[in-house]
């Protein structure tokens, strides 16, 4: 072997890891963080979390990507260890379908449909599918699907390179001697965990153990070991990702560690003790790239049968080993980890999001409620939901600002320009919930009280508040743009009703029937009410906006007003004889 096959294999495994890094990014996209969100919500159960741990890591083709993932959820506290323990198991499984599509370079046969199962025969069809799809489409989908292709012929080439960088060691002296020292099990375990750190993939590893048995000289006896040893070696990334995280999510590395050694102790122990007993007659055998993927599958498969019953107990040996310190740990809002994972992050984003916009619904409701009957307990209560707003604007807004300079999909783009603009109007109707505290009570210190025709008009327009909250929480919480499209002209609707009370006050107040202390009160409600409408309707205008992926405002709206008019003008008559007020009875 020269030194320009050394460069070859250097290259080759480049090439590998360059493409494996390209088809999981492209892959992730595509699930558009629907697998991590279906992982993070149906892990109830350990079996659930085993089979989609197994489905989530078969589909982005990276077991470490999912375990670091776990380590975010975890120190985020959107998980719960006892969830990740079924998942860490499953994406030991799934990791080994990497391994099956390797072995296919081993394929050897003159048949053309066997011929063209090898990678060097349809590899570069699936480039050139990849490319065209990336250059001629505009969808972003589409492109993430000729992105994964492209990565995968490219990981395929990174093998073929491999492989036949190591073809010349088959006449190699001093490779065979070199291999005496692998018949030591725990040199190959060694040997293993080294590789798999330094490049921190296991399926490099075993891509690298698939090339040089392709040269007749790796045994499954040298083989068996350094395939538990790669599976150690994978624990590094999580390892490394478990740094400066909480006791919950360090306990997340040190579970998918335990997992890892334990299986390689004991089937290693039992494979060695029987071959000596007994003698396997494959022992000796040539390993040949799909016997190693056979070798790689069983391992996983069988630890898992061996620890998944003891779920509960590796739970609690993480508990013993790594114990809690006796004080609270303050829970990281959105781990920087999931930014590694966009979609996730993104989901994660609108799920703060969500729960600040029912958060600000609550304050407003509750404010309102203190016009009629104060009590304090309440107004501590909208005086607590302001400050979680104004914290989950800050947090949100600064994680969602991070997560816009990674590389994002159109739609990922669109929905963190979408939340940047609502997380603000959120904030806004709770600040607008304190004003209305505040009025509440200077009503009660001052002993004011409406008259009765200002009191009717003040609960219509209160109803129409509520009403248009309530429409609005409900579109963006459920992303429904078509009971987001209700929300303006019911806006139009609120605007003319506190012009015309605005409008009876100061006849009120002229005809000496109102105070001018009144009229400060009613206005500074009146105020409040109109900035919390428009504020619902900026927020439906994004829900719509996203929808239709729309982004000039005043455009859409002028359009919906006139070329949807009638639909518009419906629904503004509907809402305008609902809030209809009552007669005037006096005019002066």
């Amino acid at each position: 072997m020269t030194v320009f096959d050394i460069f070859t294999l250097l290259g080759g495994l480049a090439f590998f890891l360059f493409g494996m890094h390209i088809m999981s990014s492209g892959l992730e996209k595509i699930a558009g963080g629907k697998l991590e969100i279906i992982l993070r919500k149906m892990t109830d159960k350990p079996i659930k979390g085993l089979l989609l741990g197994a489905a989530v890591t078969a589909t982005i083709q990276s077991s470490s990507a999912v375990t670091v993932m776990l380590v975010g959820l975890v120190n985020s506290g959107i998980m719960k260890l006892g969830q990740t323990i079924g998942v860490i198991m499953g994406s030991n499984i799934g990791t080994t379908l990497t391994a099956w599509i390797l072995s296919l370079a081993g394929i050897e046969s003159d048949n053309f449909f066997l011929k063209m199962l090898k990678p060097s025969s349809f590899s570069p069809i699936i480039a050139l599918i990849g490319i065209i799809m990336i250059m001629a489409s505009k969808k972003e989908k589409v492109k993430d699907v000729g992105s994964s292709l492209m990565g995968f012929a490219v990981l395929m080439y990174g093998m073929q390179l491999m492989s036949s960088a190591t073809t010349p060691l088959s006449e190699s002296e001093s490779f065979g001697q070199m291999l005496i020292y692998f018949r030591n099990p725990l040199l190959g375990v060694l040997v293993g965990v080294v590789i798999t750190g330094i490049v921190q993939s296991s399926a490099a590893t075993i891509g690298i153990l698939q090339a040089l048995s392709m040269t007749g000289a790796i045994t499954y006896s040298m083989a068996i070991p350094i395939i538990m040893g790669e599976n150690i070696g994978t624990c590094v990334t999580s390892l490394l990702s478990s740094i400066g995280v909480s006791k919950d999510a360090k306990r997340v590395s040190f579970i998918h560690i335990m997992i890892k050694v334990i299986g390689t102790v004991f089937y290693l122990t039992i494979y060695f003790a029987l071959d000596m007993a007994v003698g396997f007659a494959f022992s000796d055998d040539a390993a040949s790239p799909v016997g190693i993927a056979v070798v790689h599958t069983i391992f996983n498969i069988a630890t898992t049968i061996l620890l998944f019953p003891f779920s509960k107990l590796l739970e609690k040996l993480a508990l013993k080993a790594i114990k809690d310190n006796g004080k609270d740990e303050k829970k990281t809002f959105i781990d920087d980890r999931l930014l590694n994972s966009p979609s996730l992050a993104i989901s994660e984003c609108k799920a703060k999001t969500i729960l600040m916009s029912r958060t600000a619904k609550e304050s407003l409701f509750d404010s309102i409620t203190l016009l009629n009957n104060y009590d304090s307990k309440v107004a501590d209560r909208i005086l607590a939901y302001e400050e979680t707003l104004d914290e989950l604007e800050d947090s949100l807004g600064t994680y969602l600002v991070k997560l816009s300079s990674h590389e994002l999909s159109k739609e990922d783009s669109n929905t963190i320009s979408i939340l940047l603009h609502t997380i603000g109007d959120f904030e806004r109707i709770g600040d607008h919930a304190v004003n209305i505290l505040k009025v509440a009570k200077e009503i009660k210190d001052k002993g004011i009280s409406f008259s009765g025709e200002a009191s009717t008009e003040l609960k219509t327009a209160t109803d129409a508040i509520t009403e248009i909250l309530d429409i609005t929480i409900d579109a963006f919480c459920h992303g429904n743009a078509t009971l987001a499209l209700e929300v303006e002209p019911l806006e139009q609707v609120i605007d003319n009703l506190l012009s015309e009370i605005k409008d009876r006050h100061i006849r009120r107040l002229t005809g000496g029937d109102c105070t001018i202390q009144l009229g400060f009160v009613l206005s500074d409600l009146l105020t409040n009410y109109e900035r919390v409408s428009d504020h619902c309707s900026n927020i439906a205008v994004c829900i719509i906006q996203i929808s239709n992926s729309v982004f000039d405002t005043h455009g859409y709206l002028n359009d919906y007003k006139s070329s949807e008019g009638g639909k518009f003008v419906e629904t503004f008559e509907l809402y305008k004889n609902k809030y209809n007020l009552p007669e005037k009875r006096k005019e002066a």
